[in-house]
């Protein structure tokens, strides 16, 4: 019995987005979680597109998000080599195999030809498919036309009133019928290979078991199993899963939410935060809580596939990303957020921010906006905040001072003597204190505030906040 496999074989045009990215997570999870095999293979035989930069981006993208493939560049395997544009010797014999059993032929069409085609079928109310014009010309014709200059492409010629039929993973049993299928073109006029032909030969040469993939390509499938059926090649498992749509429920792009992995990333979300996330997209999970990749694995199963398109949900994205950075270990987040705050908090007080801040740090940036506020000398108030120190007044900030400078580090001593003094509680006690040692209203505790700012820094903000209201000075910073 052979071994499960599985594979992802990305065209390398572009930098890989959540779409394509879900389709290589639901591969590797089905792999993993059924002790298989994840393949990946590099269709790159659209020269023009293709480039080594986007290669190495998704290999990069790929192992970030926590998917390792188990055969494919870099790693190896039997049945290599893994990059189209070097099998094309493999693609040449089998097109010999086809015409010795004359399944193919050479069309000589122009594209102009196949436009006005096309476009005749469609004002008659027929699908537009190619009418089989060089389906019977003879050899010496085709050496004729061979003859003079004209370079043909090859096409598959399709069997006539059959029935093609599989039971998908994901949406039950398909059927298509050839008499509404046009003989299509498996060889380039150049000699190349274009995907139709070169994916499914591929995928039977490396004995893929199971073909986990977009629904786009479902009227792609039928056509394939009649080229693996022409040559004897085995028949894989087929399952097409929905397409992620966006907030405007058209298909997930640019314009609706849809961003690179290398974006992500650079955005600062968790890998494991993007897993958690495309693994609920368009799959059910019974069990809701934050999981692991093994686990997810686990999990995983096409029964479980949703045959309705899935929903991008941003908000949806953020609780993951939440969630991935409650689940880090303290070393594991030190590790993440240190290059980022380096520099901009003192090394003494490092470790104590780094805990400290945890709870109120979602991405990198966050970190960074609170060793600004906590560290930075100059301090700019937002309108609203300049609303309330200015309710607050020279006077809060005076006693401020005073109860400060006697409680010897002691924040409820200080927040005891405003109470005392200005018979103040609540929101108009707390707020201007928030403000005047970090510039926020959110964030840690005061009593690890405290810890952080010291005694010192904080004595300073307080002066600094008396002289901000006694000049009302409120629209400019205020440095020491």
């Amino acid at each position: 019995m052979s071994v499960l496999k599985l594979r992802f074989c990305p065209s390398p045009t572009g930098l890989i987005h959540l779409g394509n990215a879900r389709t290589a997570l639901f591969n590797a999870l089905y792999a993993k979680g059924h002790e298989g095999i994840l393949l990946l293979r590099i269709e790159d035989t659209d020269e023009a597109r293709s480039k080594e930069e986007f290669t190495n981006a998704l290999k990069e993208d790929l192992q970030w998000l926590g998917i390792f493939w188990q055969e494919g560049p870099e790693v190896g395997g039997e049945q290599g080599p893994y990059w189209q544009s070097q099998r094309q010797d493999i693609y040449d014999a089998y097109y010999d195999q086809l015409k010795a059993t004359h399944q193919v032929y050479p069309c000589f069409c122009s594209e102009e030809t196949l436009a006005i085609t096309r476009k005749a079928q469609m004002a008659s109310g027929q699908p537009p498919r190619y009418p089989g014009t060089c389906a019977a010309l003879s050899e010496k014709e085709i050496n004729e036309k061979i003859s003079r200059g004209l370079k043909p492409v090859l096409r598959f010629r399709i069997p006539k009133d059959e029935v093609v039929e599989f039971q998908d993973l994901v949406k039950g049993l398909q059927q298509f019928r050839t008499k509404d299928m046009g003989d299509f073109i498996i060889r380039r006029q150049d000699g190349t290979a274009p995907f139709m032909y070169c994916n499914a030969v591929d995928d039977a040469l490396m004995e893929v078991t199971h073909v986990l993939r977009g629904e786009d390509h479902l009227t792609n499938t039928p056509r394939q199993i009649l080229i693996l059926k022409a040559l004897g090649f085995p028949i894989p498992l087929y399952g097409h899963i929905s397409l992620i749509l966006g907030s405007d429920n058209s298909p997930l792009s640019k314009r609706n939410g849809s961003r690179s992995v290398s974006q992500l990333r650079q955005e600062g979300f968790r890998p494991e935060a993007l897993q958690n996330y495309m693994a609920r997209l368009g799959h059910y999970y019974k069990n809701t809580d934050f999981l692991t990749f093994e686990a997810l694995a686990e999990a995983f199963d096409f029964q479980y596939l949703s045959s309705s398109p899935a929903k991008y949900n941003e908000e949806q994205l953020i609780y993951w990303q939440k969630e991935a950075v409650a689940h880090l270990t303290e070393e594991a987040f030190s590790q993440w957020i240190k290059p980022f705050i380096e520099g901009k908090v003192p090394s003494q007080k490092e470790a104590l921010f780094l805990q400290a801040l945890r709870g109120n740090v979602v991405f990198p940036t966050d970190a960074v906006r609170w060793a600004e506020l906590l560290f930075s000398k100059e301090r700019v108030f937002q309108e609203t905040h300049q609303v309330i120190l200015k309710a607050a007044g020279k006077e809060f900030f005076q006693f401020a001072l005073h109860h400060w400078e006697t409680s010897e580090g002691n924040f409820k001593h200080l927040t005891t003597g405003l109470q005392t003094s200005l018979n103040l509680k609540g929101k108009a006690l707390f707020q201007p204190l928030r403000l005047a040692m970090t510039g926020a209203l959110d964030g840690p505790e005061f009593e690890v505030l405290v810890g952080l700012l010291g005694r010192e820094l904080i004595t300073e903000r307080f002066l600094q906040l008396k002289n901000y209201c006694e000049n009302e000075g409120f629209h400019q910073p205020v440095s020491p």
